[in-house]
């Protein structure tokens, strides 16, 4: 079997696990590029009794852990490594990782233990952990822009449940600029396509000139945004969505702001 049909159909969501580990776009993709490159050159390093995307995620991991100079370009540029692999570990420590890799990804806690290569154990306490430090994360006014009202109504009692406040619930991109405008949210949950058939994405820049706030995207059709070939969402999650899920990303995007 071909490294393409083997791996192909699991990239884009590999993508988005690396995007939400170092909270952009650019060294998520970086991370990707160097891992792919590594498998390239050593493809027999990938453990056949795997599953292929057990087997993909895994590999990732050994990259990620290792760091260091096969991550020389997460930076942007070349030349030796720096502090930069550093700092985004320190930023995304195990115990999000564990979580992320059940919650976000949809792994089973013995699949997650397999690319961790950590026990049983162990993998629980990391989740709980997780679970811990984002329920403690700082609060904040959330914006929803959805234009299905039950998916709209959901989405606000599960950030209510985690103790933020929900300041706004747009249909459509005005609606959503103004709103933004007038309560200036900490986070915005934003589906792609609107009511009136104007883009989330479309809101979701005009909110990003007014100022800097954490965006989530909620969309039927991840892989869409996940082609790692333009500007595409750090921040992805897929419809129809688990509360875990939503959870990961909330904690995740939190986290880096």
């Amino acid at each position: 079997m071909s490294f393409v049909s083997q791996f192909g159909p699991h990239l884009p969501y590999l993508r988005r696990y690396a995007r939400a580990l170092t909270g952009s776009q650019d060294s998520g993709d970086a991370y990707i590029k160097a891992s792919l490159s590594a498998l390239s050159e050593m493809p027999d390093q990938v453990d056949k009794e795997l599953s292929p995307r057990v087997a993909l995620y895994h590999f990732f991991h050994v990259i990620w852990a290792s760091s260091g100079a096969k991550l020389e370009t997460v930076d942007g540029a070349g030349g030796s490594p720096n502090s930069a692999d550093t700092r985004l570990m320190a930023l995304a420590p195990i115990e999000r990782q564990a979580f992320l890799l059940t919650s976000l990804e949809g792994f089973t806690p013995t699949e997650a233990t397999t690319i961790l290569g950590v026990s049983k154990d162990e993998f629980e306490r990391l989740v709980q952990k997780a679970l811990s430090d984002i329920e403690n994360q700082l609060r904040t006014d959330v914006l929803i822009i959805e234009d299905e009202p039950i998916i709209s109504a959901d989405l606000a009692s599960l950030v209510e449940s985690l103790g933020h406040t929900v300041v706004g619930q747009a249909a459509t991109r005005s609606e959503a600029v103004q709103m933004a405008k007038d309560t200036k949210p900490g986070l915005v949950l934003c589906d792609i396509q609107l009511a009136d058939d104007s883009s989330g994405i479309d809101a979701a820049h005009d909110i990003l000139s007014m100022f800097s706030v954490p965006i989530i995207f909620i969309t039927a059709f991840p892989e869409r945004l996940l082609t790692g070939d333009r500007p595409e969402p750090t921040f992805l999650i897929s419809k129809p969505f688990q509360e875990n899920t939503v959870k990961a990303a909330i904690g995740q995007a939190l986290f880096f702001h």
